[in-house]
């Protein structure tokens, strides 16, 4: 269920990791038919909460959170987290009382998420003990030399241990957000959001960190070009070798231009753009596996189980059963 949200706002916050999880969740989009969630902003402690040279006063405490399917913590900044310090332990940052009521949730059903720096938050709650998780890669080490139970990953954009949801940077914040859409509610609303926000509507969790720029806005326009014509072709076979003359490039440098350009490999790249699109016929259309697999590019239904259960760890007619909640034929 992903119908109640809250963000829980501290001293220190970040505006514009703060101000995603609000344009996810806190803008009411009804009027494209997209759901309109109960959305509120949390003081974490006493108000009012300064960010940089201003500060907000929440008109919710720490009880909003009893009643939350989601709980969003963005990022904090290094002078709060002690992240410039040498001490050896910097102790606990946050308030018993947001840290019992982050256990109780998560005890009850609820999932967390944070953004950037706002691992440490779940950190101090020992949600992230035994889980995997990640966080901005400047910050990576830290969290784990803090929290040497969890299994934190440095080089991936987001993580889903549920009921634990970690990301990177501030852009992979809004891929998290995208991702639980996606994941409880489906491609189409998460599609709209994305639209309406005019971001891309899925990055893979497992991509890297280290990407040179934002998705693909190559200097010369080049691979922009490209990644939008290989969205309307991706039912084509398509080769290494092909895309690169595509790009007027050797297949070298197209290889790693990719790369750089959006933290993935061509293969990947495709293969997740693949796996989107069949999830969206699964959703919103009666065609039977084969011909799905064949407009997105598989081939056949048998590859393209392979990598549905792969990528989601389901097959796509369970997919479709649990979106469509409709029996369908195999």
């Amino acid at each position: 269920m992903l119908r109640n949200i809250a963000v829980v706002v501290v001293n220190g916050f970040l505006p514009f990791e703060f101000g995603t999880v609000c344009e996810v969740f806190g803008v009411d989009r009804s009027d494209d038919g997209l759901p309109r969630y109960d959305f509120a902003v949390v003081a974490g402690e006493p108000p009012p909460l300064r960010a940089l040279d201003f500060t907000i006063e929440p008109s919710h405490g720490l009880e909003r959170l009893e009643e939350a399917d989601l709980i969003a913590l963005p990022a904090v900044s290094d002078e709060r987290l002690s992240l410039d310090a040498c001490a050896p332990d910097p102790g606990r940052q946050f308030s018993g009382a947001l840290l019992e009521a982050l256990r109780r949730a998560v005890d009850r059903g609820a999932r967390v998420l944070s953004v950037c720096s706002g691992a440490f938050i779940l950190g101090d709650a020992g949600l992230l003990d035994d889980r995997r998780c990640t966080t901005h890669w400047r910050n990576a080490a830290e969290l784990a030399r803090r929290y040497p139970r969890a299994k934190v990953d440095p080089d991936v954009l987001y993580v889903d241990d549920d009921p634990v949801i970690s990301s990177a940077g501030t852009a992979a914040g809004i891929d998290a957000c995208l991702y639980l859409v996606r994941k409880e509610q489906g491609s189409r609303v998460a599609n709209g959001i994305a639209r309406r926000m005019v971001v891309p509507p899925h990055r893979d969790g497992g991509q890297a960190q280290y990407v040179v720029q934002p998705i693909a806005p190559s200097c010369d326009g080049s691979l922009r070009d490209l990644l939008e014509w290989l969205r309307a072709h991706l039912d084509q076979p398509l080769t290494v070798r092909q895309l690169a003359a595509r790009a007027n490039m050797s297949e070298r440098t197209f290889a790693r231009r990719f790369v750089a350009d959006t933290g993935t490999t061509p293969q990947r790249w495709l293969i997740g753009q693949r796996i989107l699109l069949a999830q969206q016929l699964l959703e919103e259309t009666d065609e039977t596996v084969d011909a799905i697999a064949d407009r997105a590019g598989f081939g056949n239904a048998t590859a393209l189980r392979h990598h549905f259960r792969l990528w989601g760890g389901t097959t796509p007619n369970a997919y479709r059963r649990l979106f469509r909640g409709d029996p369908v034929s195999p």
